[in-house]
């Protein structure tokens, strides 16, 4: 599945049998269109947000340098079992006067996360209409308010993603994802630590530790029109046994988000490529 961010079930096997067919693509398109998602405000949180997000529509299809919806690939080398390439996700900003559990705190600046995904392929069907891999993607996370960048720290985020076209009917592409979440302590911090000036009665002085972040499940399905894509998701996340799961800034150990996104593609490139969608 090509999603940071986007954004999501038990990963299943399904085999399914063809004839791989190379079709002549533009090297490219281009379009515009909007997403709307829903989510807590952060991993743990029992209060939520919705925003309605424009999004962009970039599609590359060059011999080595690859963009689809959600992502960049082979852009650091790619083989016939492997690939490295750049992994990006990130966090929204949280105002902790909104957020009763954190009201008297800091607030929670955006985040960016950045880093290598070395990507393994497991499987992949003859008609190249499923695709397993393992993904090992290490990210850097980066606050910013806008006026300055702040390191906080690392996370790292293993797991196995299922890729199925034509599932679950013609022309439409579902993937699959799970896997375990793990954080540096600055990371944890961040989020869940609650320095004394800040303690109250019901929220007592906590320092988070690294290591174990829970558990992460994502499902997603997408569709590509003429001169139309949609695409939707859902995702569960799990803290039971997170190494934070006692600070007090943790309300609910489980959690779902989701959303759903449509863009118009107004330009592709007059040259065409062979490629396998």
């Amino acid at each position: 599945m090509r999603l940071s961010a986007l954004m999501w079930g038990a990963v299943t096997a399904l085999a399914l049998s063809g004839t791989a067919r190379a079709d002549q693509l533009p090297l490219w398109e281009a379009g515009a269109g909007l997403a709307i998602v829903d989510f807590p405000e952060y991993r743990g949180s029992d209060q939520r947000q919705t925003y309605a997000l424009p999004l962009p529509y970039v599609v590359y299809r060059g011999e080595r340098l690859k963009i689809d919806r959600q992502k960049v690939r082979g852009l650091l080398f790619s083989t016939e079992i492997a690939e490295l390439d750049v992994s990006v996700s990130g966090t929204v900003p949280v105002k902790s006067r909104d957020n009763r559990a954190r009201q008297g705190m800091p607030d929670l600046d955006p985040t960016l996360e950045v880093g290598p995904s070395l990507n393994v392929f497991l499987y992949r069907g003859l008609s190249d209409r499923m695709s397993v891999e393992l993904r090992l993607p290490l990210r850097a996370v980066e606050a910013t308010d806008l006026r300055s960048v702040r390191h906080q720290g690392w996370l790292f985020h293993p797991h196995v993603n299922v890729d199925l076209k034509g599932v679950p009917g013609p022309g439409w592409n579902l993937g699959l994802l799970a896997g375990p979440v793990f954080g540096s302590q600055g990371y944890h911090n961040y989020f869940y630590g609650v320095a004394p000036a800040f303690a109250t009665a019901s929220r007592p002085a906590y320092e988070a530790k690294g290591g174990y972040s829970g558990l992460q499940f994502i499902g997603a399905v997408s569709k590509r029109y003429q001169k139309y894509w949609f695409g939707a998701f859902i995702k569960a996340d799990s803290l039971h046994g997170a190494a934070f799961e006692e600070s007090p800034l943790v309300k609910q150990k489980y959690a779902f988000a989701a959303g759903v996104a449509v863009a118009y593609v107004f330009a592709k490139s007059g040259e065409l490529v062979e490629a396998k969608e």
